[in-house]
């Protein structure tokens, strides 16, 4: 069997004027992961990153902190959803007595991917979230098919691609799997690993969003 890491990318820069750059947490996030993997005996055999700066960040990081040598192969199927859009469309609640700013944002995140992930405001999109589900699965296949036996494929990516792999390997219809990845997608970990195993019966996820190579201060979701 093959496996697959999908690792989700190091901590970018939250409320900053370039959000799609790593912080100082993310970088150290990023050669983190990547000692642990060395340290487990993890060769990547195929290294591949989305085309976001933060995704190419990461890559170094991990390769660094590995001592991997080789090239980082660029997709942009594994590339984030705008999420800048999708907020921008929808409208920001009011805060509550008493909440926070952070949950605040939370809430209106998850409104505003409720309302993308509907299909009936599609138009108000540049991207669609059949057209994302699409685009990331087709990334995936091609990852998967491509990919030598008994080899290992590291992916950097972003939290709303690889809780659509993970939802779309573990429900059985599009209803369900939009219900599972409005679940994952908030969760999602920075440097967190999902694997996947590929073989005679498919590609099957084994885990979900691990990062026992954290220490708590380095934990972060945003």
């Amino acid at each position: 069997m093959s496996r697959v890491l999908l690792v989700r990318h190091g901590q970018a820069s939250f409320g900053a004027a370039d959000y799609d750059d790593l912080s100082p947490t993310g970088h150290e996030q990023s050669r983190v992961l990547g000692s642990a993997l060395a340290a487990r005996g993890i060769v990547a055999d195929v290294v591949v990153a989305g085309e976001m700066k933060r995704h190419a960040q990461t890559a170094a990081g991990v390769l660094d902190g590995a001592g991997w040598g080789g090239g980082v192969q660029v997709d942009a199927g594994w590339n984030e959803f705008d999420h800048v859009q999708v907020l921008a469309v929808h409208d920001r609640p009011a805060t509550t007595e008493g909440e926070s700013e952070k949950a605040a944002f939370q809430r209106w995140f998850e409104a505003a991917s409720l309302r993308w992930t509907s299909g009936d405001h599609d138009d108000a999109y540049d991207e669609s979230f059949s057209a994302f589900t699409a685009r990331v699965g087709a990334a995936l296949a091609r990852l998967v098919d491509d990919l030598p036996r008994k080899s290992t494929a590291v992916v950097l990516t972003s939290g709303g691609p690889i809780a659509w792999a993970a939802a779309s390997l573990l429900a059985d219809d599009s209803a369900a799997r939009t219900a599972l990845w409005l679940r994952l997608n908030p969760v999602s970990i920075n440097t967190g690993v999902s694997t996947l195993v590929c073989g005679g019966r498919g590609t099957t996820l084994v885990a979900f969003n691990a990062h026992d190579h954290l220490s708590p201060d380095q934990l972060t979701y945003r």
